[in-house]
């Protein structure tokens, strides 16, 4: 891992000054550079050269989105950490960011001392570093969404009912929206984690169980796994794990961060171990080791396990993790880990 060389752009000199003291007290990060508009930032990118930027969505002149997007065109793509304020517009750029490669998109406190905004972007740094060492996408990828003439979904798909869980963090947005793009209407019961801001979660909830041809819904205590919906957990005071039964169930419960992580992929994973459930488990994109001992146990009970190619994954920690620790049965690309799932939980004749 290298270190993170940053430009820090934001029209407020405050917030400049706010955002380069927490990078800088961060381990393995220094700030080479501050920019008030999109056309500093582009003259500091030709001269300093930085690996990450961080990037406030509203300015004057060239907005966040406009520059972002001028930065992924380009000949030379860098990674973004975009800064939103957690508001319903805010949430709505976010998500539109990510459409445009963003790697991530940090919540911007609308109001807060400069003791309280210490405290709430404590975990900057830690993204930040993850950016610097992120896969950049040379170009938007191709929404996955649902196309006219296709709400019925006659693709003839059944599922045969095994369980399909996996967790994503950092870049995951993008990840299932392409993922959750090729599953038909009848898709195997599934269950993810996906560690975001909540609200951020729930936009992208609403806007893929709109797009996509199964039903994509919130994950909620004592839901059923049933065929045709995708079950996603984000809610950071709750661990999700599944209840044998038939059908199997979801639980939420309230316990102790594991390894740092809540909801954990792990204490998923170990749950549908323990319950000897026929499952196939995946670990994409992410920060982090969370799901790399949970996928051991799931293969360890015989199930298929996944992770996502490490070169392709928008942050490559977690899937790394999963395969270094001889939990993957096979590392694939999004597209082939999407089929993968689709085969392998698919009703045979």
């Amino acid at each position: 891992m290298h270190d993170a060389r940053v430009l820090v752009v934001d029209d407020s000199a405050a917030m400049r000054a706010l955002f380069c003291d927490v990078l800088e007290q961060s381990k393995n990060i220094r700030v080479i550079g501050t920019a008030a508009n999109a056309a500093e930032a582009r003259e500091q990118i030709a001269e300093l050269q930085p690996n990450v930027v961080t990037l406030d969505v509203e300015m004057p002149g060239m907005s966040g989105i406009e520059f972002l997007e001028e930065i992924m065109n380009g000949g030379n793509p860098l990674p973004v950490v975009m800064l939103s304020s957690l508001t319903q517009s805010g949430t709505e750029t976010s998500l539109k960011a990510f459409e445009l490669g963003a790697v991530e998109c940090f919540p911007k406190p609308l109001k807060a001392t400069p003791e309280q905004f210490a405290k709430t972007v404590g975990k900057l740094g830690k993204i930040v570093l993850a950016a610097a060492n992120s896969n950049v996408r040379d170009k938007p990828r191709p929404k996955a969404a649902r196309g006219e003439g296709e709400a019925d979904d006659d693709s003839g798909y059944q599922s045969s009912g095994m369980i399909a869980a996996f967790s994503t963090s950092m870049g995951g947005v993008d990840a299932l929206t392409e993922v959750l793009g090729q599953y038909p209407k009848a898709c195997p019961p599934t269950v993810i984690i996906l560690q975001t801001e909540p609200m951020l979660a729930e936009m992208f909830i609403a806007k893929a169980d709109k797009d996509c041809r199964c039903a994509v819904v919130a994950a909620a205590d004592g839901a059923e796994l049933k065929p045709g919906t995708v079950h996603i957990a984000y809610d950071p005071a709750r661990h999700v794990i599944v209840e044998p039964g038939t059908p199997a169930r979801l639980r939420l419960v309230e316990r102790d961060p594991v390894g740092g992580f809540r909801p954990s992929a792990t204490l998923l994973f170990g749950s549908l171990s323990r319950g000897n459930m026929p499952a196939i488990g995946a670990v994409l994109t992410g920060m982090g080791e969370d799901g790399a001992k949970g996928l051991k146990l799931l293969q360890a009970a015989g199930c298929r396990t996944l992770a996502q190619d490490r070169n392709t994954a928008t942050v490559p920690q977690a899937p790394a993790a999963a395969v270094e620790a001889g939990a993957a049965s096979a590392e694939l690309g999004l597209a082939e880990l999407a089929a993968d799932i689709l085969t392998n939980c698919a009703a045979t004749s």
